[in-house]
């Protein structure tokens, strides 16, 4: 398990050392421009030892990693200087919980290079010798371009905008400190339940996931309205808003829905606990 994950390690190293690599040959050109490339060039990299190790979960950690590194490098720019200081460390600072405490409750779960997501396997049964181009297309480029469109109001809050703090700035802190709670009290909630549940298929229906049946997805969600809050209070431009409505439509239109189809197929409990419990935002059950 430990060499296992040392590959991991190695893998992200070298991801981080190749886009470095990328953003010094662009000298000149727009930060989101070197940002893209280096995005690019460190996904191709994770993909290679996912190839090489034949396990699409090498990339897992990428979805909380890689905006900590984006947030990190945009702050640190020399063109950053006349944006405003407080809310370039209070930015950074709330990126950086949010990707440390969720890269921490990944490995921690972490089953090791023997072991990949049901998803991925339901995907190499389905398509057969074509797996790696389309778990290079979907697995791996597909998140990476949707965390970059996430981060797009990041270059207004750290590189461009010079706004003073305002009211706006506060509902943004917390709005992302408020998700990065919720999400980390409903993995808690969900690892102890899994700990102690009396037998495979039960449905978790306690605390958190009482109320709302993907609690940890609206708080995901919410990181993403953050972030772009904190875009628009330091004057990003209206399109930098699309990240914000991608990871909206991530998660609505095709996670919750395709964890609701296996929950549905593995969980004898699970359409009485849909029929009383609110899809996404937290709601007293219904009594049915």
């Amino acid at each position: 398990m430990k060499r296992a994950f040392a590959w991991i390690v190695i893998s992200y190293v070298a991801a981080l050392l190749v886009a470095a690599l990328v953003l010094r040959a662009l000298p000149g050109h727009a930060p989101l421009v070197r940002v893209a490339a280096a995005d690019a060039a460190a996904t191709c990299v994770v993909f290679a030892f996912s190839v090489a190790f034949d396990n699409s979960s090498f990339y897992d950690a990428y979805w909380s990693v890689a905006p900590i590194a984006i947030a990190g490098w945009l702050a640190a720019e020399p063109g950053a200087a006349h944006a405003n200081p407080a809310r370039r460390v209070l930015v950074v600072a709330l990126v950086t919980l949010w990707g440390v405490r969720l890269t921490w409750n990944w490995a921690r779960g972490w089953a090791g290079l023997r072991h990949e997501d049901w998803r991925y396997v339901n995907l190499r049964r389905t398509t057969g010798r074509a797996y790696w181009p389309v778990s290079f297309l979907g697995l791996h480029f597909f998140p990476t371009v949707l965390v970059f469109l996430g981060c797009l109001p990041l270059a207004a809050a750290l590189v461009d905008g010079d706004a003073p703090l305002g009211p706006l700035d506060a509902l943004a802190a917390a709005v992302t400190l408020g998700a990065t709670v919720l999400e980390a009290a409903a993995d808690e909630q969900l690892r102890a339940f899994r700990r102690q549940k009396a037998r495979e298929g039960d449905v978790c229906d306690v605390g958190l996931w009482a109320w709302s049946r993907h609690p940890n997805y609206l708080g995901e969600i919410g990181i993403w309205v953050g972030v772009g809050l904190f875009g628009l209070a330091a004057g990003a431009p209206s399109w930098a808003a699309i990240g914000v409505v991608a990871m909206i439509a991530l998660f609505v239109g095709i996670s919750i829905p395709m964890i609701e189809k296996r929950s549905a197929e593995r969980r004898p409990a699970w359409a009485a606990y849909r029929a009383r419990t609110s899809m996404l935002i937290p709601w007293p059950p219904r009594n049915r």
